[in-house]
């Protein structure tokens, strides 16, 4: 079973603290489409596609477009995936593991961890642009250097953190219930 947040956690976040999301996510990825444009060239016809990103164990989830410097991220209502030739649904630590390359996507999926439809072969332009990228936190916000190596380490220590916390928790849910 993979681990997904807390109720008390998912409380912190209801639908709309997702809002404020879509505009800085947009931001970082139009940044990072300016300082490494070959990560999107990869995604060649798919580059304009509409994937929806939806993280389970949230009220809301994205709608992501990586179209390099017009790339845009929405976060809206889970009732936006019929709009979308794409969707990706997995709980959220699962799928910031995708993106940092501590999980290996084909795994999960196989293990039922996270559930693709739709255009499959957009899903994998998309993971193949993902790993080949080898992206880091920093990547993602723009530091680099000593800032970006301490980015790095904050940033995956705590989501280290969280995600032990998480299947603790999982585990002694399914613990309790049997």
């Amino acid at each position: 079973m993979e681990a997904s947040l807390p109720a008390f956690v998912r409380q912190l976040f209801p639908a709309f603290a997702g809002l404020p999301l879509g505009p800085a996510l947009t931001l970082s990825l139009r940044a990072l489409a300016r300082r490494r444009p070959g990560l999107f060239d990869r995604l060649g016809e798919f580059a304009t596609e509409r994937f929806f990103i939806d993280p389970v164990d949230l009220a809301f989830s994205f709608v992501v477009v990586p179209d390099g410097e017009r790339a845009t991220v929405k976060a809206t209502g889970k009732d936006e995936a019929q709009d979308c030739p794409v969707v990706i649904r997995g709980p959220i630590l699962t799928l910031l593991a995708l993106l940092d390359g501590t999980q290996d996507g084909d795994a999960l999926f196989f293990n039922r961890v996270i559930s693709i439809s739709g255009r499959t072969e957009a899903v994998l332009a998309l993971r193949n642009a993902i790993e080949d990228a080898e992206l880091t936190p920093a990547d993602l916000i723009g530091l680099s250097g000593t800032l970006g190596r301490l980015a790095d380490a904050g940033i995956l220590g705590g989501l280290d953190v969280a995600r032990r916390f998480a299947a603790a928790s999982t585990s002694a849910t399914a613990e309790a219930r049997s």
